[in-house]
């Protein structure tokens, strides 16, 4: 891809290294600005509104939870130099051809969700701004910015969020200097206290907010040259995204102690930050469309890489990614419109639930990449209609994954089912620890022969 194409010609075809650019720093700026949102707010205001922990151990919680997670993301982020693939196609180097194809379908409703769910709190925020612009209006507005931005690809994105980290960084300090300027309850510092289940809850969605990026986050690093190495991306994009959000988190609990507990959590930032509560909404809006597209660029790419495991003849082109993001656009949109009023709080819902099935592979796939095959895959083989050396299934990534899943239910914490061991910790929700924990060595140990095998051909491949 050329750095002066408008529209990105790439879609999950490795980047030849003739077409590698950028700078490191990008990625700092990216996930720095996109996790500087309303949705990060809102989360964070639960530290105090469902919680109950005061602020001291919130923002322990906080940093703890993010400082822990951020760590899957940045290793996951290191991986698109070096491979110069979308980060779930390179599943396939894990699972194998077929194997990885149910995490990607997986992938791609998330993202489809996540786009959809965008879109309605960007519509509601343009027609609150608006009130005269119809919501259906304002829910097509926003989506079709998104898409466009999504469609104009890789240079684009990062360009966009380079600007937004000053718009939005400035703006969010700029919101945390108006509302103490605007007055906190004297009590605001004291109120609440510490319980463990709260703090393990709070703690628990920081890790899961940052492991949740961990499928798409090769896919905004993949451009970079192959001798920037592992640490730089890895420190850029744990930086960003520890930042960015932790500020946001923090940002939520002082909005949440700054009012009284039954005030929703949007309406008590324009309460709190006085005269400037108005330009931060408008900023929150442009934010919003910002990070949607994210979540439509990476739905398009999985929704071709799931396609492509039965078409391996298939060489998806621009237009291919334009067509399909053009359809996902009008189909999300109506989904969007005729959603319910709560549609945002199930999908979360529904998000936290999925964190069961994807964590075992965020576990997996970056086990592979530093402990199992040294950062070296045969590229090809990712491509063959057969799988290559990694062949259509690899039943010890399959195995660990399965195990890694049902560790985890005595642990978990959904809307449908919580287990025993979650009861017993007043709903903390650990299952993702747990899945670590035991996938990890387990995948390590399943893996030890086959790595042999595997380095072998690979080598002779490379000598070929």
């Amino acid at each position: 891809m050329s750095q002066q194409e408008l529209v990105e010609s790439n879609s999950v075809g490795q980047v030849a290294d003739a077409d590698r650019h950028g700078r490191v720093r990008d990625l700092f700026t990216l996930w720095f600005s996109t996790n500087i949102a309303p949705l990060p707010i809102v989360t964070g205001a639960m530290a105090v509104q469902v919680f109950h922990l005061n602020l001291g151990w919130a923002i322990c919680a906080i940093l703890v939870g993010h400082l822990l997670g951020g760590i899957v993301l940045g290793l996951a982020s290191a991986q698109g130099p070096q491979m110069g693939l979308p980060q779930m196609l390179q599943s396939r180097g894990q699972f194998g051809r077929y194997g990885a194809l149910l995490v990607v379908v997986i992938a791609a409703v998330l993202y489809i969700g996540f786009f959809i769910s965008n879109c309605v709190l960007a519509g509601k925020s343009i027609h609150s701004v608006a009130p005269d612009l119809p919501l259906p209006a304002a829910v097509l507005i926003g989506a079709c910015a998104a898409t466009l931005i999504g469609i104009l690809g890789y240079n684009f994105i990062h360009t966009l969020n380079r600007i937004g980290t000053w718009v939005m960084g400035i703006g969010l300090l700029a919101g945390f200097i108006a509302l103490f300027a605007n007055g906190l309850p004297a009590d605001f510092a004291s109120r609440g206290g510490f319980n463990l289940a709260g703090w393990l809850a709070m703690a628990s969605l920081g890790a899961i907010w940052q492991i949740s990026f961990a499928p798409y986050t090769s896919d905004y690093s993949r451009y970079l040259p192959r001798d920037v190495g592992i640490w730089k991306p890895f420190i850029a994009t744990y930086c960003g995204a520890v930042l960015g959000t932790s500020l946001c988190f923090i940002f939520g609990t002082l909005v949440a102690l700054s009012v009284s507990a039954e005030t929703d959590t949007m309406e008590a930032v324009k309460q709190s930050t006085g005269v400037f509560g108005p330009v931060l909404m408008l900023l929150f809006i442009l934010s919003i469309i910002s990070h949607n597209a994210l979540n439509l660029y990476g739905a398009v790419l999985a929704l071709i890489t799931s396609v492509q495991t039965f078409a391996a003849d298939w060489a998806p082109s621009r237009q291919a990614r334009v067509a399909l993001s053009a359809i996902l656009l009008v189909a999300c949109c109506v989904v969007a419109v005729s959603a319910p009023a709560d549609f945002i709080s199930r999908f979360m819902q529904l998000i936290l639930a999925m964190m069961i099935v994807l964590v075992p592979w965020a576990v997996i796939n970056l086990a592979d990449f530093y402990l199992v095959q040294k950062q070296r895959y045969h590229i090809p083989s990712l491509f063959d209609a057969g799988g290559g050396i990694y062949g259509r299934f690899n039943p010890n990534a399959v195995s660990a994954y399965a195990i890694g899943i049902l560790v985890q239910l005595p642990f978990a914490v959904t809307p449908i089912y919580t287990g025993p061991m979650a009861s017993k910790l007043d709903g903390a929700d650990l299952s993702w620890l747990v899945a670590i924990v035991v996938t990890l060595p387990l995948y390590l140990l399943l893996s030890r022969r086959d790595t042999v095998y595997r380095r072998k051909q690979i080598s002779a491949l490379s000598r070929a």
